[in-house]
């Protein structure tokens, strides 16, 4: 009888192990608002960001205000190094590049002032130490622009080389419906009319603005 007890305890004892264990109830689990918030996707379409850097929902949201004064984005020449194929990326920055860190941002706009969803953005440039990936595709990327014309770019401040001491990002430019416009950006240091992108230091990293006027409709 005693031997019945004991046994009787052990198997109560264990029931209760085991029910504390088991999966979680739904309550304890992240709810799908929370996992909306840690995932690595967002509604523009663009990489999510380190805890480093500003969202970039947050920059997208607080654009400057747009401006077509200067009409046309004047156009640039490719140079020897574009190279067809790059992949959809908005990010061309990995942990552990060396270099500034540089977010670009702004929009792609028709001649009247109104964002042009679904433009193509294929930029590349050269490293933090003037280098350009002719064998692979690091630092090269193309986007699409989002329904407010807007596009979002990680990268690192490039490099300049003995050849061109200036330093620049290639990109092309190319609408649905238009004719491709390729061009370059420069930084304030070595301005260039028209194609200067606007610099904030952010601490962390430098934040470029710049927007892309272009003709639309007319290919």
């Amino acid at each position: 009888m005693r031997k019945f007890i004991v046994v009787l305890l052990l198997a109560t004892l264990l029931t209760a192990c085991s029910a504390t264990t088991g999966t979680p109830e739904t309550s304890e689990l992240t709810s799908p608002i929370e996992a909306t918030q840690v995932s690595t996707e967002n509604p523009t379409g663009v990489s999510a960001l380190t805890n480093e850097v500003e969202s970039n929902v947050d920059i997208l949201a607080n654009l400057p205000a747009a401006t077509c004064d200067s009409g046309l984005t004047p156009a640039e020449p490719a140079g020897p190094y574009y190279k067809e194929g790059s992949p959809e990326t908005a990010n061309l920055f990995t942990d552990g590049m060396q270099g500034t860190r540089l977010i670009l941002a702004g929009q792609v706009l028709g001649e009247g002032c109104l964002p042009i969803p679904n433009v193509r953005l294929d930029f590349w440039q050269t490293d933090a130490e003037g280098n350009y990936d002719n064998e692979g595709y690091s630092f090269r990327g193309h986007q699409f622009t989002d329904n407010k014309g807007r596009y979002y770019l990680e990268t690192v401040l490039p490099g300049v080389y003995s050849s061109r001491p200036i330093r620049h990002i290639h990109v092309k430019v190319q609408p649905t419906d238009g004719d491709i416009l390729t061009t370059q950006l420069y930084f304030p240091e070595q301005p260039v009319n028209d194609l200067t992108l606007t610099i904030e230091d952010r601490g962390e990293y430098l934040l470029g603005y710049f927007n892309f006027v272009i003709r639309f409709g007319e290919k």
